[in-house]
């Protein structure tokens, strides 16, 4: 268990399928800010299931409630890069600030780790800066931006070209090495 800056307690664990309307609810926050996501419109669930690997799937949870979740896709199907994947990590917008991101990626990179894989990657708005620094912190380097990635379809920036930070984190267990 977990404690965030302002006491309330948090555990992280596995998700579950019971979790998936809260998942997507707190992705459809993130889709809402115009500053997460070039997706538009929330996916199914089995579309959205079948895009990520089957675990680690990790979920924080104040009480019974999901206050933010963290999961990871494959970058291609390659034998060479199955040890590399791309993290996501969402934090519902009423938990923003109290740790739970950080507590996430952490425990999102030793489960990783656990499972051969060793660079995550991660893509994000350069204005997202909450979210930059957030990876900063857990260990994630900025690589370069990818400019002009996507034309925003939505939101405040609305048919406007998008750049994309690329970051990554290394494993610094010692097989990895």
């Amino acid at each position: 268990m977990s404690v965030s800056e302002n006491d309330d307690p948090f555990t992280i664990r596995e998700l579950k399928a019971s979790d998936a309307d809260a998942v997507l609810h707190i992705y459809q926050q993130g889709i809402d800010t115009g500053h997460a996501t070039f997706q538009e419109e929330l996916p199914s669930w089995e579309e959205w299931d079948a895009s990520h690997l089957e675990t680690p799937r990790l979920g924080a949870f104040i009480g019974e409630t999901l206050a933010g979740w963290a999961m990871l896709s494959p970058t291609s199907s390659r034998c060479v890069f199955t040890g590399v994947a791309e993290e996501s990590v969402y934090i519902g917008k009423e938990y923003g600030g109290r740790g739970i991101g950080f507590a996430l990626l952490e425990a999102l990179s030793k489960a990783s780790e656990e499972q051969g894989i060793w660079t995550l990657l991660a893509g994000i708005f350069p204005e997202n800066e909450a979210s930059v620094k957030l990876h900063l912190k857990a260990g994630f380097r900025i690589v370069g931006t990818r400019e002009k990635m996507g034309k925003m379809s939505f939101g405040p920036l609305a048919g406007k070209w998008r750049d994309v930070l690329f970051m990554e984190r290394r494993s610094t267990a010692e097989q990895y090495k």
